[in-house]
């Protein structure tokens, strides 16, 4: 079984090989950032010798997460080494004020840098002003349908068991599969949150967590979340609920999209969706994992648009809603999302909100029907070839 070449996020790399910009990878946790570091190396570095990879989750490096350990260990590296070095630091933010030693490699030696790190707020600290204006960061999603057929593995397959890289390498055995995504969730709970910012209620935080899972892609407030807890005889206030949601955001596991008004275009402060970076998650956690499917769907889809890095909301128009409504620069992309349009009302709902859209922009119905319902220039297709377009 070949390796998954992540050809979309070395594309947008390469341009900054050979820079002195630091490129900083972030992304959820087992999404693939190591392998990625091996890609950019196995294409930048003709001697091994000149460069230096660090995982920073592997016992072998514990020794060197103070700054002054760091320091001398790479001090150490370059000794002597003539050329430009290459230094790859995986999962960075476990190094104590790691952007000092950063920028001091920067601008001390000859050298091309990588960093990667599990947490969106990476580059938001204090100390970031140390690499401010000399970074470029980019965001690693999970496999995309299109990488993920690579391998010659199906839509029904990708369905399942989401895009993860790691179970390419279980062939997808439905237990080991199903323990491994177990392992990722809480890998994810316990050192990116709950390590992270020392959270003391643990059941409440997996309960949420989990309740999101299980019911993804719908509407929620930090009202009705504290209701429904409160139903189940858990007494909790609304500001933690909406913390534990921005440390999950924070970690990559949820992505709110928020609601905009499509005639105002202001953004709905109230009642998010919530979203799983990927739907693979719901494996340990539901008897049927294909339960929901026109959920997953939306998922699948919300994901891949952000991956193609679209800015996403949900449109609001006169009481009814548009799944998705994505933004790139001065482009616009409207999307809704359907299991299967099995009878007439189910078309006459996916098509006929975009009759109150007086604009030009691209409209899709995207469902698994084969048969092509396109119709008043609103695009239908399959939801595996809607993935597999190269342009949308």
């Amino acid at each position: 079984m070949r390796m998954i070449i992540r050809e979309k996020y070395l594309a947008r790399i390469r341009p900054f090989y050979d820079t002195d910009v630091i490129k900083v990878i972030t992304g959820f946790r087992r999404s693939g950032k190591s392998v990625l570091l091996q890609q950019i190396k196995q294409e930048l570095v003709r001697e091994d010798s000149h460069a230096l990879i660090i995982n920073f989750e592997s016992h072998l490096f514990a020794g060197l997460l103070q700054p002054q350990q760091l320091d001398a260990y790479v001090a150490q590296f370059a000794e002597g080494k003539e050329g430009k070095l290459y230094l790859f630091f995986d999962e960075i933010q476990h190094v104590d004020q790691w952007e000092k030693s950063i920028n001091s490699y920067r601008v001390t030696y000859d050298c091309d840098i990588y960093v990667t790190g599990s947490n969106s707020k990476l580059l938001s600290s204090e100390l970031a002003t140390h690499i401010a204006g000399r970074y470029v960061a980019f965001t690693l999603y999970p496999l995309s349908y299109n990488e993920f057929s690579q391998n010659n593995q199906t839509f029904d397959t990708y369905l399942r068991y989401g895009g993860m890289p790691f179970l390419h390498q279980l062939s997808y055995q439905p237990e080991a599969s199903r323990v491994y995504l177990n392992d990722v969730y809480n890998s994810v709970i316990l050192k990116d949150i709950i390590s992270r910012y020392q959270i003391r209620d643990v059941d409440l935080l997996d309960r949420l967590v989990k309740y999101i899972l299980i019911n993804n892609g719908k509407v929620f407030s930090a009202r009705s979340l504290e209701k429904y807890f409160k139903s189940a005889g858990r007494k909790v206030s609304v500001d933690t609920i909406l913390n534990y949601l921005a440390y999950c955001g924070e970690a990559f596991l949820l992505y709110p999209v928020k609601n905009q008004d499509m005639k105002s275009k202001e953004f709905l402060t109230a009642n998010d969706k919530y979203y799983m970076v990927d739907h693979g998650l719901r494996l340990p956690l539901v008897a049927n994992p294909l339960s929901d499917i026109g959920l997953i769907l939306e998922n699948i889809v919300l994901m891949e648009a952000l991956s193609r890095g679209y800015q996403v909301s949900v449109g609001k128009v006169d009481g009814k809603e548009i799944d998705f409504v994505l933004h790139k620069g001065n482009e616009v992309l409207y999307i809704q999302v359907a299991y299967l349009l099995a009878d007439q009302s189910t078309i006459d709902r996916e098509f006929g909100v975009y009759g109150l859209i007086q604009d030009n922009y691209g409209k899709y119905v995207v469902s698994m029907d084969r048969l092509d319902f396109s119709k008043d220039g609103i695009i239908h297709k399959n939801a595996e070839e809607f993935l597999e377009m190269k342009d949308w």
